[in-house]
């Protein structure tokens, strides 16, 4: 086994404070459309779902710009070739639906510059660059609807927007189960866990395993 750098400080700091912004605006969510799970007056659940809306939004371009501006972006472009890409990708999913009840071999090997499979890079990359932007931004117009009223006007009114904002959130509420659950589907189940925590994984040893350079970043 090599242990490796797989998730740099900034990165695991990210993640965590984005994980627990999310749920937190979930549950200031449904509170605001319900009001069910807390005792706290409208106003306030109200006033702190936008507050942790700003602080996951600020976050979110801190995330931005470490991918854009710094060598870590090729964890998810590791090589921009569409047709083995896809290839990859199909070995996944057959490794994941038949495979790994097998006991197969994960056909992925981690490292600290690919340290995604082919459908986490692609999932991620749909999540992060369209779901969120596009969560974040209708969480703004419904924020100030007359700063952004052409917003309003040309998607066709408030409810139309407000309906944009509850489908997606109902796709982050699918979201961050099966993201919890595919998580355990390492050697152990706290394995990838203790690695979003730490930092280090432990791979195979094996050509495409050899550690990146320290820090990651």
């Amino acid at each position: 086994m090599t242990r490796i750098y797989v998730h740099p400080a900034p990165v695991r700091l990210w993640h965590w404070l984005n994980a627990l912004g999310f749920v937190a605006l979930i549950v200031t969510g449904l509170q605001i459309r319900y009001g069910v799970l807390l005792t706290l007056s409208f106003r306030t659940v109200v006033d702190a779902h936008n507050a942790i809306g700003f602080v996951l939004i600020a976050n979110y371009f801190v995330w931005l710009l470490f991918y854009l501006f710094t060598d870590r972006i090729t964890v998810y472009h590791p090589e921009l070739n569409p047709a083995r890409h896809y290839r990859n990708m199909l070995r996944q999913v057959v490794y994941y639906g038949y495979g790994i009840f097998k006991g197969h071999p994960n056909p992925h090997v981690v490292s600290a510059y690919r340290k995604f499979n082919p459908l986490q890079s692609m999932s991620y990359q749909i999540i992060m660059l369209v779901l969120v932007p596009l969560q974040f931004y209708s969480g703004l117009v419904l924020w100030d609807l007359q700063r952004f009223a052409g917003t309003v006007e040309a998607l066709g009114g408030a409810r139309v927007v407000d309906t944009i904002h509850v489908v997606l959130c109902i796709v982050f509420v699918v979201f961050i189960p099966v993201h919890v659950y595919l998580t355990t589907l390492g050697r152990s189940a706290g394995e990838h866990i203790r690695a979003m925590l730490t930092g280090y994984e432990e791979v195979d040893d094996g050509p495409d395993a050899a550690p990146g350079p320290a820090g990651g970043s």
